[in-house]
């Protein structure tokens, strides 16, 4: 388990991780998880409206609100939203994966190879779990 110093951490609203900064360093840590946090905090609340947009939909369609072209277009919210809803769960997941990572003290580094990422893809994309390479790599054999 990672010391979690980080958590404690009142960073500078302008603060960005630099490559001089040792990788993952307290502060480093600090910026990713509060990032993610409030990434977190996000979906929670879109996901909330989401499921709220679905029921008053559904509600709306039970009841019989409107003509056959209205029922259509409600219909098609209520499927949109549940895809929404969907991709949001599996955003979630992902955060709190990376969340988990933070707190185990290997975010940042390679669930494959234990590598470093590196920061310049970890601020591109905080969830990454691969190095390009290994995302590469892993691509080709999808295909």
């Amino acid at each position: 388990m990672a010391k979690q110093n980080y958590k404690n951490i009142v960073l500078d609203a302008k603060y960005t991780p630099k490559k001089s900064e040792p990788y993952m360093c307290d502060e480093q840590l600090a910026y990713f998880y509060q990032l993610l946090n409030a990434q977190r905090e996000e979906i929670m609340h879109d996901r909330e409206d989401v499921l709220n947009d679905v029921r008053l939909a559904e509600k709306n369609e039970t009841a019989g609100v409107g003509d056959e072209q209205d029922q259509a277009s409600a219909e098609q919210e209520i499927t949109m939203n549940l895809r929404m809803s969907e991709r949001n769960a599996n955003l979630l997941q992902k955060v709190n994966a990376a969340l988990d990572r933070i707190e185990k003290g290997t975010f940042g580094y390679s669930v494959i190879s234990g590598d470093e990422i590196g920061l310049q893809r970890m601020l591109a994309r905080p969830l990454a779990t691969m190095t390009v390479e290994e995302q590469e790599e892993y691509e080709q054999r999808k295909h």
